[in-house]
């Protein structure tokens, strides 16, 4: 990345940063498309145990991989500082924190899993396949932890288009994995809902091999020589990455979570309302790429203006990224209240399914236009290593505000199924709010300092 000195520029070089990391956000998901849609195809049976083993392992794994995320603003800034003889060290001892954390959760795992699966009233079935299916990810807890270091590194240099050819490179990967573990082919057993563990776990192992490839023969990275020094583990580095990782990784936590949550007390209504429900919310999923990639971008672009201390131009990307976001929030909000029966064939055509998932992917729309304000001001504050408010906000809109106003709307009132959206999106709505105010203050604060 450079310095810029015009909008044009700065448009520029936000888009250079921002488009890799959507079509690598989109392949990710995609990767989870493919493992539920595959392991359906196997047998109810295998969907039931997969969709199990995702619903316990998705958020944990997305909260503690969020820690990690520290190291993208952190050498964002180094960069603008022109600090960059900090950044080898910083990187390592992420490396080190990742490999604690990735064994801490191997342990915990291998003793909560039994007590957590026979909690709930699973069929035995479902239950193997479950616990096959979270014994076979954990092979690559590792990898997945390192990778996403080396991937925030990566990225907070603003070439984000490395990690996005490494993901577009995994997606098929992980396809034939799937294709040969879950259904037995090119000579291998079949091993149906739990084959899709072990390809996620083979190929969270093929990308870390890559971007340690490219990290150690590919220019800019080959100029930092991560791994050319060998460094202690360092507790006071450990420190400081926690103090900035663990608000964003219980945020990121939080906010995950509470969509399990929604989806668990959707099990009182009907077959057809939980098959709409789970319709819509894939939607809403898909489309939250796009202002989630905008947010990553904003904390990469806005990190390096800080850590330079050009505040003003900081200012500047922040108003572009969320004007981008808004503006598309309203395109696809638009495109949902023309094409929204197209929309939901897409997932069904059972009529009472498709004629609530309408109704659904309606609520949807007011979610888009949430998402696209509160998603890159996180990205923003994190750019900003403002990161305690976020997790504050987070908390305070999903589970004091969110969730129970969605389940005394769901049970008190005629809404039903429905309660359940109008909550989430007040909480959400009501975090962006709190999140703008704190972001106009963070500004003005930090304009203020250099004046």
């Amino acid at each position: 990345m450079h310095e810029t000195y015009s909008l044009k520029e700065k448009w520029r070089q936000f888009l250079m940063v921002l488009l890799p990391i959507l079509i690598s956000q989109l392949a990710l998901f995609s990767m989870t498309f493919a493992d539920t849609i595959m392991s359906g195809h196997a047998s109810p049976t295998d969907l039931a145990g997969v969709a199990i083993g995702a619903s316990l392992w998705t958020p944990i794994q997305a909260g503690l991989t969020g820690i990690l995320m520290a190291v993208m603003p952190m050498v964002a800034q180094m960069i603008g500082a022109q600090r960059k003889d900090q950044v080898p060290y910083t990187v390592m001892q992420a490396l080190y924190l990742g490999v604690a954390i990735a064994i801490g959760v191997l342990i915990v795992g291998g003793l909560a899993l039994e007590p957590v699966l026979n909690s709930m009233q699973l069929e035995s079935d479902v239950r193997h396949i479950a616990r096959g299916f979270l014994h076979a990810i954990a092979i690559g807890i590792v990898p997945l932890f390192l990778y996403t270091v080396i991937r925030c590194f990566i990225d907070a240099l603003g070439e984000t288009r490395i990690t996005m050819f490494i993901t577009l490179l995994s997606l098929p990967i992980n396809v034939v994995l799937n294709y040969a573990l879950i259904f037995g082919n090119f000579g291998l057993p079949r091993l149906g809902g739990i084959g899709a563990g072990y390809a996620s776990a083979l190929t969270y192992w093929c990308i870390l091999l890559i971007s340690l490839v490219v990290v150690q023969r590919v220019q800019p990275f080959t100029d930092f020589g991560v791994f050319r020094k060998f460094y202690r583990v360092s507790m006071s580095a450990w420190k400081e990455l926690l103090k900035l990782g663990l608000p964003i990784g219980f945020s990121i936590f939080f906010e995950v979570s509470i969509f399990a949550a929604v989806t668990l007390f959707m099990s009182e209504y009907s077959t057809i309302t939980i098959a709409a429900h789970q319709a819509a919310m894939n939607f809403a999923s898909f489309i939250y790429m796009v202002p989630l990639s905008i947010s990553m971008a904003l904390t990469i672009v806005v990190g390096f203006e800080v850590g330079a201390k050009r505040f003003r131009d900081a200012k500047q990307y922040s108003y572009l990224g969320i004007g981008i976001a808004t503006g598309l929030a309203l395109l696809f909000g638009t495109g949902l209240l023309l094409f929204n029966r197209q929309v939901a064939g897409f997932y069904t055509t059972d009529i009472e399914v498709l004629e609530l998932t309408q109704h659904f992917l309606m609520y949807s729309i007011l979610f888009l236009i949430s998402d696209a304000v509160a998603a890159p001001i996180q990205g923003i504050l994190r750019g900003y290593k403002d990161v305690t408010v976020t997790f504050i906000v987070a908390l305070v809109s999903y589970w004091v505000i969110g969730l129970p106003l969605g389940y005394v709307l769901a049970q008190y009132t005629s809404l039903a199924a429905f309660g359940y959206w109008i909550g989430l999106i007040t909480g959400l709505a009501a975090g962006a709010i709190f999140l703008f105010g704190r972001l106009l203050s963070l500004q003005k604060r930090m304009i203020r300092s250099v004046s």
